[in-house]
């Protein structure tokens, strides 16, 4: 089944024009999904917190599972795309390249992405719609995305990379280890000097393995 897109390309009946109003839902959503989970999460309750009407929120979304895309895909862009001069990851500098691209995506592995693995987890089989959309917008997209950027360098290069998705989820998946684990089951999380650590040997070992 192919989800429709969370937001639709031409401006629905009473849908604000106002980015503004638009982020606050996706905020107040975020929060919301976090604390309850998605099949608990209230769109009334959203709504209010937005201080928009429940009709501006499905205007906007068409449904919970909608705005759960949205807020996935909002919280997930930044990784490759909301890195300073994306467009300007240079495949001549891949090390470089991946301390930005690892720094965010291991800010959202820390924070964002820990409540929306939660709210999925518990409608995980009762919503597959709600799981393939978490799957597609956030963990696909993001491996799509480095991916991407990894062909470009081996057309450099810089790197020498067979299997660009493969390689960009092997070095994704350095950031979901023990400290991620942690994170899902509300522990300790691991502090800012592990984390940084950890970046520098992710890339340390991508590097080692890919460098041309």
């Amino acid at each position: 089944m192919t989800l429709p897109p969370a937001t639709a390309s031409k401006p629905q009946r009473g849908r604000p024009r106002d980015p503004e109003r638009v982020r606050r839902i996706l905020e107040a959503a975020q929060r919301h999904f976090n604390e309850h989970g998605l099949e608990r999460a209230s769109v009334d309750a959203i709504a209010a917190d937005a201080g928009v009407s429940k009709m501006t929120v499905y205007n906007n979304f068409g449904s919970k599972e909608g705005l759960f895309q949205a807020v996935v895909r909002d919280r997930t862009a930044p990784v490759v795309t909301g890195v300073p001069g994306a467009g300007a990851l240079d495949p001549d500098q891949p090390e470089k390249a991946l301390l930005a691209v690892g720094t965010r995506f291991l800010a959202l592995a820390r924070g964002d992405a820990l409540g929306a693995m939660r709210a999925v987890y518990g409608v995980a089989g009762a919503q597959p719609e709600a799981c393939r959309a978490f799957y597609q917008e956030g963990p696909e997209r993001a491996n799509g995305e480095l991916a991407a950027y990894l062909r470009r360098a081996h057309s450099a290069g810089t790197l020498k990379v067979r299997n660009p998705l493969q390689a960009a989820d092997l070095f994704l998946s350095m950031f979901l280890g023990s400290g991620h684990i942690r994170g899902l089951l509300k522990l300790e999380m691991p502090d800012s000097r592990e984390d940084k650590a950890l970046l520098r040997e992710a890339v340390r070992v991508f590097m080692a393995a890919y460098g041309a």
